[in-house]
């Protein structure tokens, strides 16, 4: 059964809305529509055999459709699953869109698209937003130049942008044109980024009655409820939500990562390792990038409270590995550095850590700079935790407070690195790290006053630190 029954729309349907493509295929457009609505919702459709079929079948139905090259690359890159150098179908299917782009059979708005998914290839990717954001300033109602710089803002940090880009088309919206209702959920996702948690609820809940298998307001409702404390109803929420939906959503091992971190928030432990066993831990076999960050996370925040983590590190890291030297993006990079650490592989570390450098010494680009300034500091960190080193560590982690969210993810998925400061400052041998911890709590405390494991931390460190 499909999850929001759509007429695709041919080019009759498409040109009404001032959207023109250089196809003269009907079936072309139409598989555009369902591959765009999929890649907005997050979500398989099973009437079209999903996201990969899609695309596969939108190719096919016209080889020289250029925004079907555009879409089928930019969704490759989006993913931050592999990089152009490290995947020859992937330089295959950028060198087919230049080429098609050359012959010039396209329009400006195509041209665009195509511009700004090679500058994302390039490792320019805030100057592909900027391409984005021009395509939105002609066409607002262009969903995918939306949702590609939404997704890249997200993956560098750009809170306010990722808010604004959203807020600044929907009056231009109808309530009836199609995909209108993730709207909602993605400025939800931006305002709840930038500390608006009314204001995103609302969105959130609008976008929820408008489609309640909408996963993007479903995931932005369930950052609302964690970063205001309310892990009760956090629980509740997506208990009573995501069942109706969870087979085909791209989301699901997302937001069953915030169930479990509600249960780790309270203590909850046996409960937060059972999602990870049952439901984080099986989806990640997708191979996903979010998948694989959201299951190390889990991992390392259970580890971080103590709890035995097992083999879960090694099973994980065998689907971390075939991206060793994907440095796509540096949140990615450390999040598999916690893999390897984990897993006690030191041979798989230091593979990592030399590939990082090398990066860092021969790459270009956003990212490039990101991991030199912030990902490669942090990274050491964690290694130098791994060996004891607190002391040390601490010292790197002191200027890099407030640039991690350089390095992209949620303010939700980033607080594990304010944890790791805390709980590496706690256990550092110097009592001005202790008291810098002491201070760093305070802080947490004040920003969500409903937090139990902040009152655990506090406790620990009252009970170990004696001046």
């Amino acid at each position: 059964m499909s999850y929001m029954h759509t007429q695709w729309r041919d080019l009759d349907a498409w040109k009404k809305e001032g959207l023109f493509f250089s196809t003269t295929s009907n079936e072309a457009v139409k598989l555009y529509d369902a591959a765009l609505t999929q890649y907005t919702g997050w979500y398989e459709e099973p009437s079209v055999g999903g996201l990969e079929k899609t695309m596969s079948d939108l190719i096919q139905a016209d080889p020289e459709f250029v925004m079907g090259h555009v879409m089928c690359n930019g969704l490759e890159l989006i993913s931050t699953t592999y990089d152009v150098d490290t995947n020859p179908k992937l330089k295959e299917g950028m060198d087919t869109l230049a080429n098609l782009v050359a012959k010039g059979n396209i329009n400006d708005r195509e041209r665009m698209h195509a511009q700004a998914v090679k500058e994302w290839s390039d490792g320019n990717a805030i100057k592909a937003c900027q391409i984005w954001e021009d395509i939105l300033t002609n066409h607002p109602n262009d969903m995918f130049a939306l949702k590609m710089a939404h997704d890249t803002y997200f993956y560098f940090g750009l809170q306010a942008q990722m808010r604004d880009s959203v807020a600044s088309v929907m009056p231009r919206w109808k309530e009836t044109t199609p995909l209108y209702c993730y709207l909602h959920g993605m400025y939800a996702f931006g305002l709840v980024e930038t500390n608006m948690y009314q204001d995103a609820e609302k969105q959130a809940l609008k976008g929820l009655e408008l489609n309640p298998r909408d996963c993007w307001s479903t995931h932005a409702q369930a950052h609302v409820l964690e970063m205001m404390g309310r892990q009760d109803e956090g629980i509740g929420f997506l208990s009573k939500t995501m069942n109706d939906w969870t087979k085909g959503a791209m989301l699901a091992c997302h937001n069953y990562w915030h169930w479990a971190l509600y249960h780790i928030e309270k203590g909850e432990y046996d409960a937060a390792v059972d999602v990870y066993d049952s439901q984080v831990g099986q989806r990640v076999k997708s191979g996903a990038m979010l998948d694989l960050v959201d299951a190390s996370s889990l991992l390392y925040r259970l580890q971080m409270e103590g709890v035995a983590i097992g083999n879960r590190w090694g099973e994980l890291l065998t689907m971390w590995q075939p991206h060793a030297h994907d440095h796509i993006t540096a949140f990615n990079d450390v999040h598999m550095l916690m893999c390897t650490l984990g897993s006690k592989r030191e041979d798989k570390t230091q593979e990592l850590m030399e590939s990082l450098r090398s990066f860092v010494e021969k790459g270009s680009g956003v990212n490039r700079d990101v991991t030199q300034n912030v990902g490669l500091p942090l990274c050491e960190a964690f290694e130098l935790v791994d060996k004891n080193q607190h002391d040390v560590a601490v010292e790197i982690l002191k200027p890099l407070r407030y640039r991690i969210v350089q390095i992209g993810g949620s303010n939700a998925q980033r607080d594990l690195f304010n944890l790791f400061f805390i709980n590496t400052a706690m256990t550092s041998s110097r009592k001005d790290h202790h008291r810098l911890a002491r201070r760093l709590l305070s802080e947490r405390k004040a920003l969500k006053e409903n937090a139990p494991m902040t009152d655990r931390l506090i406790a620990r460190a009252m009970a170990s630190h004696v001046e």
